[in-house]
């Protein structure tokens, strides 16, 4: 790991620096919402336009990559971000908000796409799996930093966005001064979502009730306590906690995955969110009983999304995997931009409890969705399966096909060393 910090440094800082920027935002808008009065219904639209701006980016930035190449698309969508950052303030409203998240969204798509795509090449077959797993844990330690950042300062003011875009700006230096060539480009063919679900009809079923609860998770947290009324320490602890959780279950469930029947694990830790989601609501707890519910959702919600990637491509060729990765992808991508809304709607007719009572019936569906598979397909045996790779719902199709292949590429690696 160590190796693969010193001659990656540069990307990694510009990575680590630009995910603090983009969880400052994510946080901020839903404390500043609050603030300013906007209803919840209005926010969850707010919060949707992220992941709709995502969708459209990851199918549209691949072509700009290609006429005009990584760096010229890079530094367009770097400088589109940082001014976006700034703008937020200037007129705190939710259609104004709306579509500067919907802008940001698509711009941070495209930045993934270039920095995974020059990682991916610059690594080798020998540390490309260390590589990728430094990328996933420096996005979430970002992340998790930009919380501590909010209380800095006040949410009500121009400061904090201001910070979010210098972070930014500063982001792009290591990495565009870097001297590591550009990658080639190559176009992902497609693959239909009939082949897709009948590859794995629980991969692309999970993956989209896995979108919708991620993006509550990730984009209305913040709104939600700002609702109840918790404080901007509260809310950046809660957030926080939601990552952390994720960034620290992935590996004891993905060593666990890797030995056991991927559809009772994902059964599993669906159950156990959302019977979460069922004590949160019923138990009320005060702040600590939140933040460990918020930690056990990350924890749950993270891990999911890559055990479902990797039991789809247990049945796929490795041929095929970019192809799947992009339409899981897609799928995701929709889930998540109905997720903020509808959650949105019910916090609006039943409550604050509403965050809590969507994330706990989509994860109550994938419980008796994934019990229902296990009935009609054989489970693989640990030596059929492909190694679980860590992946968070951030990174792109650059990074899930190079962190499946990687895996995928020699299950016996595994075995070998259960062996020794």
């Amino acid at each position: 790991m160590l190796s693969v910090l010193r001659t990656t440094w540069p990307l990694f800082l510009g990575i680590l620096l630009l995910m603090v920027g983009n969880g400052m935002q994510g946080t901020l808008l839903g404390i500043r919402g609050g603030l300013e009065g906007i209803p919840t219904l209005q926010m969850s639209v707010v919060m949707s336009g992220y992941f709709a701006g995502f969708l459209l980016g990851s199918l549209t930035v691949p072509g700009l990559i290609k006429n005009v190449g990584h760096v010229r698309v890079f530094a367009a969508l770097g400088s589109m971000i940082s001014s976006v950052l700034v703008l937020y303030a200037v007129e705190p409203g939710w259609i104004w908000w709306t579509l500067l998240r919907g802008i940001i969204g698509f711009c941070f798509c495209g930045v993934y796409i270039t920095s995974e795509s020059w990682l991916n090449a610059g690594s080798t077959n020998e540390n490309r799996g260390q590589t990728l797993s430094a990328y996933m844990i420096v996005q979430l330690l970002g992340i998790v930093s930009a919380q501590a950042l909010l209380n800095t300062s006040d949410p009500g003011g121009y400061t904090l966005f201001i910070v979010a875009s210098v972070l930014v700006s500063f982001a792009f230096m290591p990495i565009l001064l870097s001297a590591r060539p550009a990658p080639q480009f190559q176009t992902i063919k497609r693959m239909t979502f009939r082949q897709l679900y009948r590859a794995s009809p629980l991969g692309c079923v999970g993956i989209f009730l896995m979108g919708g609860v991620f993006a509550v998770l990730s984009g209305m947290s913040s709104v939600w306590g700002a609702t109840i009324g918790l404080s901007v320490a509260q809310i950046s602890l809660f957030v926080a906690a939601s990552y952390a959780g994720g960034l620290v279950l992935q590996y004891p469930i993905g060593w666990i995955s890797d030995r056991y029947d991927r559809r009772k694990l994902v059964l599993m830790l669906a159950a156990v969110g959302a019977a979460t989601g069922l004590v949160v609501i019923a138990a009320q707890p005060g702040t600590l009983g939140l933040v460990i519910a918020g930690a056990m959702m990350g924890g749950i919600a993270n891990p999911i999304y890559a055990l479902l990637l990797a039991y789809t491509n247990d049945y796929l060729d490795q041929s095929d995997m970019a192809a799947a990765s992009a339409g899981l992808l897609f799928i995701y991508g929709i889930g998540s931009m109905g997720g903020p809304v509808i959650t949105g709607w019910l916090m609006e007719v039943i409550g604050p409890d509403g965050f809590w009572v969507y994330m706990g019936v989509l994860l109550a569906m994938l419980t008796v969705y994934a019990g229902w598979r296990t009935t009609q397909r054989r489970a693989l045996t640990p030596e059929e399966q492909g190694n679980f790779a860590v992946i968070t719902p951030n990174a792109t199709t650059i990074a899930v096909e190079a962190a499946l292949d990687e895996k995928q590429s020699d299950p016996a690696d595994r075995r070998s060393s259960d062996a020794a």
